[in-house]
């Protein structure tokens, strides 16, 4: 398989530890309080991604000190339209917690959110752990337990989404919510990289795009996912989700609104929010 972009691992950095948690602490704050605060890159830099991932872990612990549990993954920045609206060359990945998945929710609700965004992806549902072997498209093809149509709602604690890529990665990937469709599929009945997508708000066609966009097969994106999560530490499991990129732009959601995105092969999934 082809390497599209090089495997960022933890590696060091020459960020104090007490920047690193200055930073983590005005993140979480932002995310408690559901208010914007100033960017992070005056304390880690922009294009530090061992410092950014270091403030993420800190956001990790502490989501899971207040009980949040882990199910899955999320890719961002995997298509060329996301990597030009937010300035960045590579993809990134955050963490997805139970509290977040509003899949069957009469509503999506407003005032968890600050500064939300959809984007319509193809999601996976893993039926095996990737911990060991290559983890190349051949095996996490064999890993996938089913595929669904899902919109992301991607959301920044940054004010005015005025972000580097060190900010967003610190902050998660820029990770807010999200909604699987109702509708499930085997790899034998679905190719993602040959989907289609059609995401409209209220009505109104706002994005378009197909699975190529994303790193030019989701499946490419698992894999690039699979290695990057074996390297810092903690693997994909069996039974978690990954959402594996925007297959189109993202689109600002403004209240009271309803998306729905349309996957071919995949059906549809909506996401109606709360005025």
């Amino acid at each position: 398989m082809s390497e599209p972009y090089s495997l960022t691992t933890a590696g060091s950095t020459d960020v104090p530890e007490a920047a690193i948690r200055e930073a983590a602490d005005r993140l979480v704050h932002a995310a408690r309080t559901v208010a914007p605060c100033a960017p992070v890159r005056d304390l880690i830099g922009s294009e530090d991604l061992a410092a950014a991932y270091a403030v993420q872990s800190l956001l990790v612990e502490a989501r899971r000190a207040d009980g949040a549990i882990v199910v899955g993954r999320k890719i961002g920045a995997t298509s060329v339209a996301v990597q030009q609206q937010l300035g960045v060359d590579q993809p990134d990945f955050g963490w997805l917690f139970d509290d977040m998945d509003l899949s069957g929710a009469a509503e999506v609700p407003m005032a968890r959110l600050l500064q939300p965004k959809a984007e319509a992806e193809v999601a996976f549902v893993l039926g095996a752990d990737l911990a060991d072997g290559p983890l190349d498209e051949a095996q996490v093809r064999t890993a996938v337990d089913s595929v669904v149509a899902a919109l992301e709602i991607v959301d920044s604690r940054i004010a005015g989404w005025d972000i580097s890529f060190g900010d967003t990665v610190a902050d998660n990937a820029s990770s807010g919510l999200y909604v699987l469709g109702e509708e499930r599929r085997t790899l034998d009945e679905v190719e993602p990289a040959e989907v289609t997508m059609r995401m409209t708000i209220d009505g109104e066609e706002v994005s378009t795009g197909t699975g190529a966009a994303c790193l030019g097969d989701p499946l490419t994106a698992l894999s690039w996912l699979a290695r990057a999560a074996r390297a810092y530490g903690e693997p994909l499991r069996a039974g978690q989700v990954v959402l594996s990129g925007a297959l189109g732009p993202m689109r600002d959601v403004p209240p009271g609104a309803t998306v729905v995105a349309e996957i071919s092969g995949l059906g549809s999934v909506t996401a109606r929010f709360s005025g």
